[in-house]
């Protein structure tokens, strides 16, 4: 589970102050210490609750937790004791939408039973040129790819990946299947992410190089390789499109491809982690926006998040360097030319990287939003200009 077998390094010197010792230098750690997973919390309710603290949280941000609701949401309540001041709103309530039904938020949405909702793909251009609400859209630091498991026959020859990879025009798909409202992925950091490289060839769309892998991995035509069985946790309509391109694509280089789908989060997360799944749909969100958040997490052979049964002993040193070099532009050096050896290696078919559009209703106001996405809204300035 990735736990440490004893805990070192930190002590409180005061009620206020936490000092941190590392074994070695590593870069990230500054903007590590702001994400969730890093919050402080009481000692004596984490040791009382043991496992269940995670479903009774206590923290000191500008809401507290009331009550979760499996399946259908999470309330929390306004901390009148927050350092900064109590929060405007008395209450935010989560509602849980699974994936099969999520474009319906945007139902509710309009019929006034949310205050927010996600951009349905359906009627796209329509519904952010429509008034009475407000449009916000930000770039996110993120990339949706296909996860390719390298030691699963016939993906564990990586020309085989290289061809599916060739095979698919992702430009077609931001364009056609989801009205182009994302960019396309050359690679994997997201721009705006140090280390991104604007010049990164990536895999253009190239049926004719895709058949000639397959050839020189002995599959002229794409005779004697088996069926691909391609994983969606997600049945949203412009996925199912999106699926429908990528399987009409691998066709026409001669392979063939099956639709399966597993919207039980849980039980797909756990299939992919158990290396069961050969072809999947993924999406990975940065939680610190630093490019060892997406290269040393996804791809170093010792990461429990690398997805892909991917190991390059290359790749390791340069992201094992990386992490504890001191210049910035010496890690960019660094990533980049891991990155370039991860995608020669094709243990994904990157798709593309989102922005973040969010639907408010008009009279909710001094919502801040960044490429982190949802989690990072400082709800504690949000205020509703006339009640419900």
């Amino acid at each position: 589970e990735g736990r440490a077998k004893a805990v070192a390094g930190l002590a409180a010197l005061d009620r206020y102050t936490v000092r941190v010792t590392l074994d070695e230098a590593f870069a990230p750690f500054v903007a590590a210490l702001a994400v969730g997973h890093a919050k402080i919390v009481p000692r004596e309710v984490v040791e009382r609750l043991g496992e269940g603290f995670g479903t009774q949280p206590v923290g000191t941000g500008p809401f507290r937790f009331e009550r979760w609701e499996r399946g259908k949401e999470i309330v929390l309540a306004a901390n009148a004791d927050y350092f900064g001041g109590a929060p405007h709103l008395s209450r935010l309530v989560y509602r849980v939408f699974p994936g099969e039904r999520w474009e319906s938020t945007y139902d509710e949405f309009r019929q006034g039973n949310l205050e927010d909702a996600p951009v349905p793909t359906r009627d796209y251009r329509r519904v952010v040129a429509s008034t009475g609400q407000t449009y916000v859209k930000r770039p996110m630091i993120s990339v949706r790819f296909y996860g390719l498991n390298t030691r699963l026959k016939p993906l564990d020859d990586r020309r085989v990946r290289q061809a599916l990879i060739y095979a698919v025009n992702r430009a077609a798909i931001v364009e056609e299947a989801f009205n182009g409202r994302y960019v396309p992925a050359r690679g994997i950091l997201p721009p705006g992410t140090q280390g991104f490289n604007p010049a990164l060839a990536g895999y253009p769309w190239d049926p004719a190089r895709a058949r000639q892998l397959l050839a020189e991995a002995g599959y002229p035509g794409g005779r004697g390789l088996p069926p691909i069985a391609i994983w969606s946790s997600v049945k949203l309509e412009a996925l199912v499109q999106e699926l429908d391109q990528i399987k009409k694509a691998l066709a026409a280089v001669g392979v063939e491809a099956r639709i399966n789908y597993e919207t039980n989060w849980p039980a797909y997360s756990r299939l992919i982690a158990e290396g069961k799944l050969p072809f999947f749909l993924y999406g990975w969100y940065a939680d610190v926006p630093d490019p060892d958040n997406f290269l040393f997490k996804l791809f170093h052979s010792k990461s429990p998040r690398n997805l892909f049964g991917y190991a390059n002993a290359t790749v390791d040193d340069l992201l094992a360097a990386a992490r504890s070099a001191p210049d910035i532009q010496r890690r960019v050096e660094l990533y980049r030319r891991a990155e370039q050896l991860v995608l020669e290696d094709a243990p994904l078919v990157p798709m593309m990287h989102h922005t973040y559009e969010r639907l408010f209703q008009p009279y909710v106001r001094s919502v801040e939003v960044n490429g982190l996405g949802d989690p990072y809204i400082p709800f504690r300035k949000v205020w509703l200009e006339r009640a419900r």
